[in-house]
């Protein structure tokens, strides 16, 4: 049975974010997802408002109520970038473009303690309709919906 991780803000549950998750239940197979969601005081470091912990973290559930089927899963609070990775055992971790970094700086910190490496999967940005990623970045600034649509300019 497969341990997967994956983590994130999570600041509104976009289409990317979606396809981490999915990538994530379907890796786990009859195993367990850990998601680990960061904390108010690392998602406030951003230069923006991000919801609430208890905001976000319903936002997830809604979703995992609507792809996981019966699958086991914990969300963790995370107060580093690191969460579990660390001391717990995991066969994927899911990653984007975005955050592959994070994954191969996990790994080497396992490897220094001496644990077994966990294998890093990629998954490619979902596009816009302007062929350009979704991102929360983009969404907060107005220039799509959390599905990757233009949003019209106002009229000057």
């Amino acid at each position: 049975m497969a341990r997967v991780v994956v983590g994130g803000t999570f600041e509104c549950l976009h289409d990317g974010h979606k396809e981490l998750l999915k990538k994530a239940f379907k890796l786990a197979g009859d195993g367990e997802v850990d998601i680990g969601l960061t904390s108010n005081d690392m998602a406030n470091k951003r230069p923006r408002n991000v919801p609430e912990y208890s905001i976000r973290k319903e936002k997830i559930l809604q979703y995992i109520n609507e792809i996981s089927e019966g699958q086991e899963y914990t969300i963790i609070e995370l107060n580093d970038p690191y969460g579990n990775t660390l001391t717990e055992n995991y066969d994927y971790i899911v990653v984007s473009p975005e955050t592959h970094p994070v994954a191969l700086k996990i790994n080497k910190l396992r490897s220094e303690k001496r644990m077994k490496e966990i294998e890093v999967v990629r998954i490619e940005y979902v596009l816009a309709d302007d062929e350009k990623p979704i991102s929360s970045t983009r969404i907060a600034h107005g220039e799509i919906d959390i599905h990757g649509h233009l949003k019209s300019s106002p009229r000057t």
